[in-house]
């Protein structure tokens, strides 16, 4: 499936249940920051090892798969409702980033840009 045909049964979801009435895209980024909390819920206080055991465990892992996907498609009505095209956006930011970060610079660091 592509970006567009799953955005397409994204807006036919919402539509159906005439939901756009609430989709502004203050609420949609609300919603997203909320889902994005949501996704941090699935490993707060959990250490690396008990994270990466989450994996094995099918339960655990669809539930860290639905909260990704929840993220996901919020993310998809902001860009949908700005006008923004996601695949170009993330193409520019990660030239912008590897501007800011160049190799011989930032290979193994965790430091910010303007740190380095």
């Amino acid at each position: 499936m592509t970006l567009d045909e799953l955005l397409a049964q994204v807006l036919a979801f919402r539509d159906e249940r005439d939901w756009k009435q609430f989709h502004t895209l203050r609420n949609l980024i609300v919603s997203t920051s909320i889902e994005a909390g949501e996704l941090l819920e699935t490993v707060q206080w959990k250490t690396d090892a008990q994270i990466d055991s989450q994996l094995a465990d099918p339960a655990q892992l669809t539930q860290l798969k639905h909260e990704c996907a929840d993220v996901f498609i919020y993310l998809l009505l902001v860009a949908h409702t700005a006008g923004i095209d996601l695949v170009e956006a993330a193409a520019e930011k990660l030239k912008l980033n590897a501007q800011r970060y160049p190799v011989e610079k930032a290979k193994g660091s965790a430091a910010k840009y303007s740190e380095l």
